[in-house]
């Protein structure tokens, strides 16, 4: 053999070309999820301000109707124009979000509140309370979760309780599940047995242990809510089961405003355009807590 041969690096079989570097693609997803967060902190808050501000800013009441201007051209009197009943398209729009981010974030939260707390419990006692928690969440979950949004709707169709206990209802289980599973694996550590041989309580536990493992996945998991919840709205309001006329829904102004598109295809574009951004932005959002 030639020493200056077997001095030289050897290089790839013959046929086959080296493997890609993984450091910049694992370096470009880590950029990606670094500007998730502020791009969805950005998008949600000028939607929420654009919900809390805008009825306010156009000065317009959404009830009132102008027949003799109805599917108007955007303008300085009507931002976006107004709809087919003469109301104004960015009051109402405004006032859509309003209802649609309201309703997310007070349903998630009511979610995360009761499925955590269960599966919390589940987690620390175990034995009959643990089953009987998993058996109510296996009833839930062999439901699919528009249907039982459906069910509960039903009871007093239009109204916003039903519809809010009916989201409610769906969205818990997954809260559920995942904290009792990471729950009990953490209870079962060296490190919480060791809280509890020193006399540390409950209360401390939950705080030093298990709340640092949790709150990352569970505002993950808050975020997906979110969005399934402005979704299930939307969509309820588009097939007439949600709420009803006159209220601003964005579900609502898409199936009002349908029937125009050939007409007056501009009134589509805001309900439609609001709806995307709101779910985009909750989902930029839940990808931050995401490996590669």
């Amino acid at each position: 053999m030639n020493p200056a041969d077997s001095s030289q690096t050897p290089g790839p079989p013959h046929g086959l070309s080296p493997a890609p570097p993984l450091a910049p693609a694992r370096a470009c997803a880590a950029s990606g999820r670094g500007l998730a967060r502020p791009l969805a902190l950005a998008l949600l808050g000028a939607l929420a301000l654009l919900a809390v501000l805008g009825p306010w800013l156009s000065g317009h009441d959404p009830r009132v109707q102008q027949l003799d201007a109805v599917r108007a051209l955007p303008s300085a009197a009507h931002w976006l124009g107004t709809d087919h009943l003469g109301r104004d398209q960015f009051t109402r729009l405004a006032l859509a979000l309003r209802l649609s981010l309201g309703l997310a974030l007070a349903t998630v939260a009511m979610a995360a509140l009761a499925g955590s707390a269960l599966g919390l419990a589940a987690a620390w006692r175990g034995g009959w309370p643990d089953r009987l928690a998993t058996t109510l969440a296996d009833a839930v979950q062999a439901l699919p979760g528009l249907l039982l949004v459906l069910l509960v709707a039903a009871i007093s169709p239009g109204d916003f309780g039903p519809l809010y206990a009916g989201l409610a209802l769906a969205l818990w289980v997954e809260f559920f599940r995942v904290v009792r599973l990471m729950g009990r694996g953490v209870l079962q550590g060296a490190p919480v047995e060791a809280a509890r041989l020193l006399g540390f309580g409950p209360l401390a536990i939950v705080r030093r242990h298990l709340w640092p493992e949790l709150a990352p996945v569970l505002l993950t998991l808050a975020a997906f809510g979110a969005a399934a919840a402005v979704l299930a709205l939307a969509t309820l309001g588009f097939v007439g089961v949600g709420l009803q006329p006159p209220t601003a829904e964005l579900g609502l102004m898409l199936i009002e405003l349908l029937p125009y598109w050939r007409e007056a295809p501009w009134l589509l574009l805001p309900p439609v355009s609001a709806l995307v951004l709101l779910t985009a932005g909750f989902m930029l959002l839940a990808r931050r807590g995401h490996a590669p």
